[in-house]
Parts: structure tokens; C-alpha cells; sequence
């Protein structure tokens, strides 16, 4: 009897089968957490076109109400009250736009709140007048970008960390405009590199042309809950299974601090 009890014992343990009472999953009983997605309508066609989608796949990912979200395209009605209800924005092709949007999402950053940015969410030239979000993405100005749109090979820098601990340490990111700045990322000590493009893609381009240097693509500034991700031009970002699971990932580390 003895050897029987062992040997069942040793099958369970096998087989991953727990004690009564305990389970592996853990099943919601309501929503996690309440996420602002915002883009704009107006902006340049393939940033829209990537919004459109991005929107549809948030709005998979909810499936079940795992989590609430509700869709903008102006934030002139979320006043900072408005925004502190919220456990993440989500920007995909735009920043907010009148100094009191500006001062109301600092105050929400700077208060703890998430955000998530893609692509042209990140983009601040001269004209952008807005001092604090160079302090806020951990950069410089806009520099430069590739062209046209092209797929890259993409290195993961820091392989131990939630959003990128179940990725290969290599993939092909979809076709891209790749943006880059200066003073760039790599020069900002409280900026941590998750993801880089490859410098075995250059010369990357064929009109614009990058010849060399780091090219940082996914990062997350160490004083903020806030990831970057410079993924966002047109309808092929949703092509690669690789891109959409750091994508998730992404989504989940900011609006699940805990549970990471």
C-alpha cells in the first residue's frame, strides 16, 4: 500500500495535479483595472490606420471584462480627476494637445498613474514646445526616422524582465518607420532599454538612411510607470505573433504592477 501511495504521489507531482483546495489559475471575479485608450482621427493615415487596430486589439484582449476600457479621441474631457479613475492611458498616434490636457496628464504621470505609448505618441520636435515630455521619455528631441516603412531584426537588451522574459532574444518587428532621438535614450541613466533594433539591419533604409549607433525601440523611463514602444505605423504592426505578445506584455506590466 505504501509503495501505491508513493508511486501516486510521485504521478501527481508529475502531472502537475495540486492539493484540494489549491489551484494554478486565478480567476477574476471582476474587471482588473480600467484602461483610457486614446488616439486621433485626424493624424497621418498609416498612424491611424495603426490606432484603428490597435483599438480592435485592446478590445480583444478584454474579452470576459478582464478589464474596462473606454475609447477617445480628445481628452478635453478628462480633466485630471477624470484621469485618476483610470489604471492606464493608452496613446497610439497623438499626445494631449491644450496646456491644461498637458498639465492634467503630467500631474496624473507624476501621481502614479500608467501609460503606454506607441510611435508617433513619442514624437516631440521643435514645435512641440512641451519641455517636460523630453524629461518624461527620457530624451531628446525627434531626430530622425527610416524610410520607407520596413521590417527589422530586433535584439532583446534585458531578457529577465516582465515584458520581454518570454520572447526570443531575436525577432523580426514588422514593416516600421523607425524613429530616433537626440540626445538619445542610451544617454539617460534612469532609462531602462527592453528592446533595440539590431545593428545588423544597417544601413537601415532606402530613401532615409541610419549607418550606425544604438537604436533603441522599447523603453521605460525608472521615475515614471510609463512604457514606450516605437511600434505604430500602419496596418501590418499586428502581423507577428512575436510583436503582439510583447505588445500584451506591455499593456499587462503597467495596468498589473502587482501581479508581475
Amino acid at each position: 500500500m505504501k509503495r501505491l501511495l508513493a508511486l501516486i504521489i510521485g504521478w501527481m507531482a508529475l502531472s502537475g495535479v495540486v492539493a484540494a483546495g489549491e489551484y494554478p489559475g486565478d480567476y477574476a471575479k471582476g474587471p482588473r483595472f480600467r484602461l483610457l485608450y486614446y488616439y486621433d482621427t485626424e493624424a497621418e493615415v498609416a498612424h491611424v490606420e495603426f490606432a484603428e487596430q490597435l483599438r480592435d486589439f485592446i478590445h480583444r484582449l478584454s474579452y470576459g471584462e478582464g478589464f474596462l476600457y473606454d475609447v477617445t479621441t480628445s481628452l478635453e474631457a478628462y480633466p485630471l480627476d477624470s484621469l485618476k479613475q483610470y489604471d492606464l492611458i493608452v496613446m497610439a498616434n497623438a499626445l494631449p494637445k491644450t496646456d491644461r490636457e498637458r498639465g492634467d496628464f503630467q500631474r496624473y504621470m507624476e501621481e502614479g498613474g500608467g501609460w503606454v505609448g506607441f510611435h508617433a505618441s513619442g514624437y516631440n520636435d521643435s514645435s512641440t514646445n512641451w519641455p517636460w515630455l523630453n524629461e518624461f521619455l527620457g530624451c531628446g528631441t525627434f531626430y530622425c526616422n527610416t524610410w520607407p516603412p520596413q521590417p527589422a531584426l530586433c535584439e532583446v537588451n534585458v531578457s529577465d524582465h516582465p515584458v520581454t522574459k518570454n520572447l526570443p532574444g531575436e525577432f523580426v518587428a514588422p514593416a516600421c518607420e523607425w524613429y530616433q532621438w537626440n540626445p538619445p535614450v542610451t544617454a539617460n541613466p534612469d532609462v531602462e532599454v527592453l528592446v533595440s533594433l539590431s545593428q545588423r539591419n544597417y544601413p537601415l533604409g532606402i530613401k532615409d538612411i541610419v549607418h550606425f549607433g544604438p537604436f533603441p525601440i522599447v523603453w521605460s523611463h525608472r521615475h515614471y510607470r510609463m512604457i514606450y514602444l516605437n511600434m505604430g505605423h500602419g496596418d501590418l504592426e499586428f502581423s507577428c505573433p512575436t510583436q503582439n505578445l510583447l505588445l500584451t506584455n506591455a499593456i499587462r506590466w503597467i495596468a498589473l504592477p502587482s501581479n508581475n
